[in-house]
């Protein structure tokens, strides 16, 4: 008879004790199933406005590019844009964005309004693309080595700390993932 009372206190200590543990996650710092493998196979129109759109050949160029996946309705991407501006200013990386899920005019008037950084912009209307990259969510940002390689992701506002320490290195190559395929 005891047991019966049991069970749901034993179940209740495994609830609690999952719980918990899932309180101590950081939840942007979510490994991606896509590092160490090639990027999505797309090819995206220009941002209107823009006469370049993005694509996988832009990717396996022999360069490094961040890419960053942003919307107009964002608003955390207002927060990291103009840290990628300075950047589109002070390096030689190349950025290439990916507007997701944006109605066409909000995207246009979004990067005329706060400045375009993007070497090349892709609209990702659908979303498609966009869940083939494995985004969770705007801002997502990726670092893609010159041979269309996801070397890695970072999910949420991109800071300058972030940006000194993960990105930049693995731009500059000094930390690379190799390449599965």
């Amino acid at each position: 008879m005891r047991l019966r009372y049991l069970i749901p206190v034993l179940g209740f200590v495994v609830l609690f004790i999952g719980l918990a543990v899932g309180l101590t996650l950081k939840p942007r710092e979510i490994p991606s199933a896509l590092i160490g493998k090639p990027v999505p196979v797309f090819d995206l129109a220009p941002v209107k406005g823009r006469s370049i759109g993005l694509s996988t050949a832009d990717l396996k160029l022999g360069t490094p590019v961040l890419v960053n996946v942003f919307a107009s309705w964002c608003v955390p991407c207002r927060q990291e844009h103009p840290l990628f501006m300075e950047l589109a200013r002070t390096t030689d990386f190349k950025i290439y964005g990916l507007n997701q899920r944006d109605e066409p005019d909000d995207a246009a008037r979004w990067l005329d309004a706060f400045g375009d950084p993007y070497d090349r912009t892709g609209a990702d209307i659908s979303g498609r693309t966009s869940i083939d990259w494995g985004v969770y969510g705007v801002p997502e940002t990726f670092v893609v080595d010159g041979n269309g390689c996801i070397q890695y992701k970072h999910i949420s506002v991109l800071t300058r700390e972030i940006l000194e320490e993960e990105i930049l290195p693995r731009l500059r190559g000094e930390k690379h993932v190799p390449c599965e395929g």
